[in-house]
């Protein structure tokens, strides 16, 4: 696929439930390769946004499409197709990790389930060492796992069925300033080995810069900016752009403080 052809598109895609409009109209394209930031204050529509993408809500009115192929939510039509080139890594893993279950059934799951086969020893070693923990996790059931480690099995477990795309809900919620870095860092470092995409939402402004090419800023279920990151956290366009931005401690106090710690 060409580096700027659509992977994922949505055409005038509205979403009306009760008669009243969370989305309306909404037309967007990502390419296969960048990492895309989606921010806004809870109630803009980023997470009924984020669902309409993943499949799990149809939209009202419009089209959204992977590749060309429409993405429909039909109990005769299955979306394994589509789980394969996007992979999703929720809001909470501690708690959207089957508690009793091992992490070695963890990661192995999507892969029988998509692919129809039973994955080997050393998939899952390399997957988990993809993101940073080691063989000895595999025997432990994800509900010991910390806040930290259940990000990481959640991130490892999207890359089982080695997709094209990853959509990440709020990745660093919950987690301290130190962890948020880890998994920033992680995420690009992930994306970048296997030629990934990303959509980013988020509520933390900070977490998109150093990590995400392109930020959508969303307000009312509409885009209200849609530029290169690093534009929009320097020179906001938008009046509620420039609200979440004063609402955020300084960005680049922020990074150049990490920068010299990690120095």
């Amino acid at each position: 696929m060409n580096a700027d052809t659509p992977f994922l598109t949505l055409n005038n895609v509205s979403f009306t439930p009760n008669q009243q409009a969370i989305i309306h109209d909404l037309t967007l394209a990502f390419t296969q390769h960048e990492r895309v930031g989606l921010v806004g204050a809870s109630g803009s529509g980023k997470s009924t946004l984020l669902k309409l993408i993943l499949g799990v809500n149809q939209p009202s009115s419009g089209q959204l499409a992977c590749q060309g192929e429409p993405i429909r939510k039909r109990l005769w039509h299955s979306l394994n197709w589509y789980r394969e080139q996007v992979q999703y890594i929720p809001q909470d893993p501690q708690n959207a990790l089957p508690p009793m279950q091992s992490v070695a059934k963890v990661l192995a799951e999507p892969v029988q389930r998509l692919k129809k086969r039973e994955v080997t020893l050393s998939e899952l070693i390399h997957a988990l060492k993809q993101v940073g923990l080691t063989e000895e996790t595999l025997n432990k059931k994800a509900g010991e796992l910390s806040g930290g480690q259940a990000q990481r099995v959640a991130l490892a477990r999207a890359l089982m069925v080695k997709p094209a795309f990853l959509l990440a809900d709020e990745p660093t919620s919950g987690l301290d300033l130190p962890l948020r870095e880890q998994i920033k860092t992680l995420l690009l470092e992930v994306c970048q080995q296997n030629h990934m995409g990303l959509l980013l939402v988020t509520h933390d402004m900070s977490i998109v810069s150093g990590l995400c090419d392109r930020l959508l800023v969303m307000n009312h279920g509409a885009i209200v900016e849609d530029r290169p990151t690093q534009a929009v956290l320097t020179s906001p366009q938008h009046p509620y752009t420039q609200q979440l931005l004063e609402a955020v401690p300084s960005i680049e106090l922020e990074t150049s403080h990490f920068e010299r710690r990690s120095a």
